[in-house]
């Protein structure tokens, strides 16, 4: 689940990470009257679920109270596009009004797991204000990592091993460290999956704070996170995913137009993969998971087809807790309910795969039977015409 930079700054601010003086708010009128309460210059800054927002025009410096309400007239309502929205853009709805600040430095520095060594890592450059991809690309050694331990927390040494790394000293450095600790903190105690200070600011008078904050964290553990489960925004997320989601499927909407339902993330993987080396382009991913029921199959289906840029259906199943005849059953319901006016071609392997065959077969519908992937995939490519 993402969040937006205001409520990330909220969770890091009760750790103890410092960040600028700053509300949020869709009023322009109330934000002149926060900048005034800063100090008359403020920055403007769009709340999206997505990066990039400065280069769109949805962050906006404001030398006098007057110029914040007119940024925030302009950039409440619009429709944001950055590198991360897609050409449709994002509707901002609020603004985030902060204190100006001067800037001594901009740095980067971020957590994520490493999955190779099954530890997350904190990150760090003197190269901030950069998409750190753009960044590794160009200079990996720009990049400094270090791993830590989530039962232990970032360490001092390592903390101050960073620091170092960014050329701080003096009461900076000391500032940085105790910063990147706080970090670690929030990021391990939150069940984060990402937190990125994109940029790091260090003033002229030395202090380090978050500048900008974003953060994601794992869907399976925020029922331990209550207060922040409420920061959901489903304004942000695809409507499809939402739909899904009330129903524990796993929707991902991507750009092709060939939906794919399958059990079991590694086979969405494998089953994208074969489309594509087949010559397709996937539209989705939606997983049912290892238990789903036939209703639960009923809604995948019905969410698929809601997908206007799907084309063509393969639904690719290997039953171990998941049975066939419960899958062939649900698809079976859902084209006679629904209807469909695309090609659907269905793939079964594993338990009760016979009986899900058979049902399928029965059932009259012009549903297209698959053996193994490879054939699954040709076929679904074909019935586009073979082609995109």
């Amino acid at each position: 689940m993402k969040v937006h930079e205001y409520q990330a700054k909220e969770i890091l601010r009760g750790y103890g990470v410092p960040t600028p003086r700053g509300r949020v708010t869709d009023s322009p009128e109330e934000a002149g009257r926060m900048a005034k309460e800063f100090g008359g210059r403020a920055v403007v800054k769009a709340q999206i679920h997505a990066g990039g927002r400065g280069k769109g025009g949805g962050v906006k410096l404001a030398r006098v109270p007057e110029e914040a309400v007119e940024h925030a007239k302009k950039i409440i309502g619009m429709q944001l596009v950055t590198h991360q929205t897609g050409p449709e853009g994002r509707r901002v709805k609020k603004v985030l009004v902060e204190e100006a600040l001067d800037i001594a430095r901009e740095l980067y520095a971020g957590i994520t797991l490493d999955r190779a060594i099954g530890r997350p890592v904190l990150m760090v450059s003197a190269q901030g204000g950069m998409e750190i991809e753009e960044v590794a690309a160009k200079d990996p050694a720009a990049i400094v990592k270090e791993p830590f331990d989530v039962a232990w927390g970032l360490q001092p040494y390592q903390a101050r091993k960073l620091a170092y790394a960014l050329g701080l000293s003096g009461d900076t450095h000391k500032k940085a460290c105790t910063f990147f600790v706080a970090l670690a903190k929030a990021y391990v105690e939150t069940d984060a999956s990402l937190a990125e200070i994109n940029p790091l600011l260090v003033t002229a008078q030395g202090d380090v704070l978050a500048l900008d904050a974003k953060m994601n964290f794992d869907d399976n553990a925020l029922f331990r996170h209550p207060n922040i489960k409420e920061y959901r925004d489903l304004d942000e997320e695809d409507p499809l995913e939402v739909e899904a989601s009330k129903f524990d499927l796993n929707y991902i909407k991507l750009d092709g137009n060939v939906g794919c339902m399958v059990n079991g993330a590694g086979l969405a993987m494998a089953t994208m993969d074969i489309i594509q080396y087949a010559g397709g382009r996937p539209a989705n991913f939606l997983d049912v998971g290892g238990g789903a029921n036939e209703e639960q199959v009923k809604n995948a289906m019905r969410i698929l087809l809601s997908d206007k840029n799907v084309k063509a259906v393969l639904i690719n199943i290997f039953g171990g807790i998941m049975r066939c005849d419960i899958i062939a059953t649900g698809v079976v319901n859902a084209v006679k309910e629904i209807g469909i006016a695309v090609p659907v071609v269905v793939r079964l392997e594993g338990t009760n795969v016979e009986e899900g065959k058979a049902i399928l077969k029965r059932s009259g519908l012009a549903i297209i039977p698959a053996d193994g992937m490879k054939d699954a995939a040709e076929k679904v490519i074909a019935s586009l015409g073979g082609g995109q």
